[in-house]
């Protein structure tokens, strides 16, 4: 592995104009460094230059199977090595899963995620989500799922059932990602990443941020994800939420501004990507949002909850649009 270098002084110019592809952590670092004011300023110019300012994407995420799952993810409430308030649950049927769907689209959602806790599909498994594709398909939502680690041809399956993105979350940088999971090796997810890529599917990662990792762990993060070819079309940015029974109940919240600056070095990093404001909005307030959305941010999780954490119901979003003027896509 190269060594990381040192960070460097990055000019408001240079932090617009940097071809895709080309970022360092040094270019990265240096834009936390800026004056938070700068630093908005052009993340704004580069999200006005890709998408309307005052527009937002709004996405439901429904577990489809909860809990057991073998890895070892220490922020997560579903592995079945920590005690937790979750309990083990089958894959959901078929009529429920399309009841969540229509339920998500009467609110205004254009994307419907479904996720389930396995290390990786079985085939079997695989064989009851593509029918669940299919059908939200029909109903006029895209569609995404996040299913773990994929096996050679499972994501050509997947594209076969119309499967518009897949999530697999990079979490945290390479340095960084043994501390969090031991059960396998960040290059596997990098991995299912390219089988996606190869597949012709949208690619959803993103990471947490609050894990107890610094501002170079962050920093190398967005270079890991900006420099993918192509970036993630979606980059779902997590703020911890502390689940007590896993190792992570008890990690110090990470500070404000600096989760609002991580948001603006993704928009920054990733013109063209949909950045969403994920995990962790629930125990934010209005006015943190407002600054996120300034960051960049122009996607959330809508809807009552995230897999198994709390998110801001719809009519409080619905409020705070209101007040901000900001519209669904």
């Amino acid at each position: 592995m190269n060594a990381i270098p040192q960070a460097a002084t990055l000019s408001p110019e240079r932090a617009v104009s940097t071809p895709a592809g080309k970022w360092s952590v040094a270019d990265v670092e240096a834009l936390y460094q800026l004056p938070l004011m700068d630093l908005l300023f052009r993340a704004q110019q580069v999200h006005r230059e890709n998408f309307n300012a005052n527009e937002i994407q709004r996405s439901t995420l429904l577990s489809v199977k909860t809990g057991g799952c073998s890895e070892d993810c220490g922020y997560c409430s579903q592995a079945a090595r920590y005690s937790t308030t979750t309990e083990r649950e089958a894959l959901m049927p078929l009529d429920e899963v399309i009841a969540a769907a229509q339920a998500a689209k009467d609110k205004g959602a254009s994307r419907f995620c479904m996720g389930a806790a396995w290390r990786g599909p079985k085939d079997k498994d695989l064989a009851k989500v593509t029918e669940m594709i299919r059908t939200v398909k029909s109903m006029g939502l895209q569609t995404c799922v996040t299913l773990g680690m994929l096996k050679d041809g499972q994501a050509d399956e997947l594209k076969d059932a119309g499967l518009d993105y897949y999530n697999h979350n990079l979490d945290t940088d390479a340095s960084f990602y043994g501390q969090v999971i031991t059960t396998h090796k960040h290059a596997d997810r990098i991995d299912t990443l390219g089988q996606v890529r190869e597949a012709g599917i949208k690619v959803c990662s993103g990471g947490i941020i609050g894990m107890g990792e610094s501002r170079r762990n962050r920093a190398a993060l967005i270079v890991q994800l900006a420099n993918l070819n192509p970036p993630p079309e979606s980059v779902p940015i997590n703020n911890l939420v502390p689940i007590p029974g896993t190792p992570m109940a008890n990690v110090a919240p990470v500070d404000s501004f600096e989760f609002v600056r991580t948001l603006a070095a993704a928009r920054i990093t990733m013109p063209t990507s949909f950045v969403r404001l994920s995990a962790g909005r629930q125990e934010m307030s209005d006015e943190l949002q407002a600054l996120c959305f300034l960051a960049g941010a122009n996607s959330i999780f809508y809807g009552d909850k995230l897999l198994t954490t709390g998110n801001p119901e719809a009519d409080r979003d619905e409020a705070l649009f209101e007040k901000l003027g900001l519209r669904p896509i």
